[in-house]
């Protein structure tokens, strides 16, 4: 049977279960913005299939946690919330739960749900998205517990109704997957192998947020700069943003993640090229020491990697960077950490995200037998971080004076009378300015800096 018959066939359950007003649903993504994409497209689904949602959990009658698997703290979490979900289920046993997403995808994790959370009535994996509706009527109408994380739906699903978080910036997924296997994540087992969604069913969709009044869309994929696989039509992901960048409407285009080993020339030109395209890339680096990087199994090198960071400063002095670096891979020594702090130096990161190295059973990291402690690690994490707040410091402060193009987003954290938004170089600005701004682009005239945000006063 097709999606499109079993979401009928709940809709008749639900209109009969509960005549009078909806049931609720309550769906809560943990992770990165791939998870909160997905997360997007489940309540498109339960929507068509007749629930509404609610964010509080006493009053929901299908809850769904959409998890995810990085970093084992993270399923320690998941579990230790599944566990709270259990009075419910006893006050209401007639409440679904479910748990999706990578963390479900993993044959160890179904196994602790069915021998320790037998609350829970669903779970299903990456690959199953598109048969929720086929899922949940077995649970409501045969009463049956599902664990389904086959890799049979191994394509790109186009999903007709998407619930969007917010109506001024949208996530819009190019590619899923990952073919890299970096030896500390887990995503590829996953997720599965890269493949890329058409040109066209991508077009499509930024065409509709755009007219739909959308004015920031961050294209997603684990390796958008891979872009381009299983397709018929030969494309790369430069020569999409390209196509992307001639769509009529007054918006801009992001995108995330890029990895270091097919980031190449191309993809700065189309960046600089492209009025539509911010000019900021996030390139994550990982580790400045090229043995680091051959234990990560990254595929490339420092040499290489600052060969894409001088090529883009080389056309734009001020080009903008973020990335990500792993602090304390098993085995790092001072002088693999110190090649890290170099390379921080040299590249001056308007942002960095940091992390710990921590331990993910399944990938081959994990089997290397780590002798330093943590505390040495946690002391290289203040060290490097006391680093980057310097930098990015005397950065923003070079943006005193100048006037940015700035998408004002929400009330800002300095209180009343101030927005928030990101400039072109995806930089937290803060500036004075009325409610009614809120989804426009307005010029920011900064007045001040911080180590992690601009301030300014908006210019009519």
């Amino acid at each position: 049977m097709t999606q499109d018959v079993f979401i009928e066939k709940v809709k008749k359950l639900l209109q009969e279960k509960y005549p009078f007003s909806p049931p609720l649903a309550h769906v809560h993504s943990f992770g990165c913005q791939q998870n909160v994409s997905d997360g997007e497209k489940i309540m498109g689904l339960l929507s068509v299939m007749g629930y509404g949602f609610t964010d509080e959990l006493s009053r929901a009658d299908l809850i769904i946690y959409n998890t995810c698997a990085v970093r084992e703290s993270a399923e320690t979490r998941v579990f230790g919330n599944l566990g709270e979900l259990k009075p419910l289920k006893e006050k209401n046993p007639e409440l679904v739960i479910g748990i999706c997403g990578c963390m479900a995808q993993q044959e160890h994790v179904v196994e602790k749900i069915k021998n320790s959370y037998k609350h829970i009535d669903m779970v299903f994996g990456t690959f199953m998205l598109s048969s929720l509706p086929e899922i949940l009527y077995s649970v409501l109408a045969k009463h049956e517990k599902v664990y389904n994380i086959e890799e049979k739906d191994v394509g790109t699903n186009e999903f007709p109704n998407i619930i969007r978080n917010s109506k001024i910036k949208a996530f819009v997924p190019v590619m899923y997957g990952c073919d890299n296997f970096c030896s500390y994540c887990i995503v590829p087992y996953v997720r599965g192998r890269e493949r890329s969604r058409s040109v066209s069913s991508i077009i499509n969709e930024v065409e509709e947020l755009v007219q739909n009044g959308c004015k920031e869309i961050t294209l997603l994929g684990q390796n958008v700069n891979s872009y381009g696989k299983g397709l018929n039509e030969k494309i790369t992901f430069p020569e999409l943003l390209r196509k992307l960048n001639e769509i009529k409407g007054d918006f801009k285009l992001r995108f995330m993640s890029s990895h270091p080993k097919d980031a190449g020339f191309e993809l700065i030109d189309a960046i600089l090229e492209c009025e539509k395209v911010g000019k900021h890339l996030h390139l994550p680096f990982q580790s400045g020491s090229n043995r680091i990087l051959s234990e990560m199994n990254r595929k490339y090198t420092k040499e290489d990697y600052l060969k894409i960071i001088d090529y883009a400063r080389s056309k734009k002095p001020d080009f903008s960077f973020s990335s990500d670096v792993i602090v304390g891979f098993p085995n790092e020594t001072d002088e693999d950490f110190e090649e890290t702090l170099n390379l921080i130096k040299y590249v001056e990161f308007d942002n960095l995200y940091t992390f710990i190295y921590s331990k993910r059973s399944g990938t081959k990291a994990a089997e290397i037998k780590d002798l330093i402690p943590y505390e040495a690690k946690a002391a290289r994490m203040k060290k490097l971080l006391e680093l980057q707040r310097e930098i990015a410091s005397k950065r923003y402060k070079t943006f005193i004076g100048r006037t940015l193009f700035v998408l004002a987003e929400a009330e800002g954290k300095k209180g009343e009378g101030y927005l928030t938004g990101h400039s072109d170089e995806n930089i937290i600005v803060e500036f004075k300015a009325e409610k009614e701004n809120i989804g426009k682009f307005v010029k920011v005239k900064i007045t001040g800096a911080y180590n992690w945000a601009l301030v300014g006063q908006i210019e009519n």
